[in-house]
């Protein structure tokens, strides 16, 4: 238990790459939250992500399933939850094209738990909070996928409509509709944010910034999907914390808040990026681009996503920090400290 009176708030998935960003920028900011930290550390979860708050009297881990109910009413009971900030999710489309259950699993019934049990403790009755939980909010973080692909022009907006194209943006569209049952049908405090592709230091081995680090350094080829003019646009992690932390405080209830860096980039744009700084700061004999190589494209592989941010920017002032420029150069350097190439 906690020793103090603090607002504690449950925070799921967070030994992953945006929470375990999210958890130590939250804790700094705010003396005044405790964070619980439900992860079930899969491929993607990893502790060492959150070495630098195992020491925190205001943070606890707990190993465990979102889907599994008992164990979240537990924690609820136990911590008097007072607010959610859910990140848990299986995240990766290669894997949810070779396994599409567990992202069904985890995406959809564990989100569901969470809103039912946040539910039944927070509220008497549909549209009436307990008097001691008015201010509980359930904060869902989702992403751009859930759009589908988009033209050479367009930008996706709160209002577009969903169109998912793999069993993970399904997945993940599914647990937006459930959370957006939960606020019409029971007046349950939520608020969704989506964003575009994140990256940054933290992220698993096998996204694709990370893995053209890795391969490059490795002096092995770096592998690119189809003819690489596949276009994301690229948000750097704690803008996107930041944005989080933003929405959760000042959104309003019920609203879905975009958030995108304004980055748009191809992948072999994102490659090129990369090899131009290796070959500044860990030169070889040849360019790194040269062991840039092209393979089969995946299946399902939208061509474009881009974010328009607007609504964030003008009705909660938020606004990304880092260029894509700046952004590249930190993750970079960061890996290359992970990898020990510079010490």
């Amino acid at each position: 238990m906690f020793n103090n009176s603090d607002k504690t708030i449950l925070v799921t998935g967070c030994a992953g790459f945006i929470g375990s960003n999210f958890v130590p920028y939250f804790l700094e900011k705010y003396q005044n939250y405790n964070l619980v930290n439900l992860d079930l550390l899969t491929y993607a979860g990893d502790l060492q992500n959150l070495k630098e708050c195992e020491g925190n009297s205001r943070y606890k881990f707990i190993k465990g399933d979102i889907c599994n109910r008992e164990l979240v009413e537990f924690i609820f009971d136990e911590y008097d939850i007072r607010g959610v900030i859910h990140f848990a999710a299986e995240s990766h489309v290669d894997n949810s094209i070779k396994n599409p259950e567990v992202f069904i699993q985890t995406n959809v019934n564990g989100t569901f738990t969470l809103l039912d049990v946040a539910y039944k403790q927070w509220m008497e009755r549909p549209f009436s909070y307990k008097t001691e939980y008015q201010d509980c909010r359930f904060h869902h973080i989702s992403t751009d996928e859930v759009y589908g692909t988009l033209n050479e022009t367009d930008l996706f907006t709160e209002s577009t409509p969903y169109a998912p194209n793999s069993p993970y943006s399904a997945s993940k569209a599914s647990s937006d509709m459930i959370v957006r049952s939960y606020q019409e049908t029971y007046g349950l405090n939520t608020v969704i944010t989506n964003c575009s592709n994140n990256y940054g230091p933290k992220q698993h081995n096998e996204k694709l910034i990370p893995t053209i680090i890795r391969k490059a350094l490795a002096g092995e080829a770096i592998p690119i999907y189809g003819d690489g003019k596949n276009i994301r646009d690229w948000l750097y992690v704690l803008d996107h914390c930041k944005g989080i932390d933003l929405v959760y405080h000042t959104g309003k209830t019920g609203e879905v808040y975009n958030i995108g860096g304004r980055n748009e980039r191809t992948n072999l744009q994102i490659v090129d990026a990369i090899c131009t700084i290796l070959d500044i700061k860990v030169p070889k004999e040849t360019s790194y681009k040269k062991l840039i190589s092209f393979v089969e494209d995946r299946a399902g592989h939208d061509r474009r996503y881009a974010i328009d941010a607007t609504k964030l920017e003008n009705e909660l002032g938020w606004r990304a920090e880092e260029t894509f420029d700046t952004g590249i150069i930190k993750t970079v350097e960061w890996y290359l400290k992970k990898y020990k190439e510079v010490e």
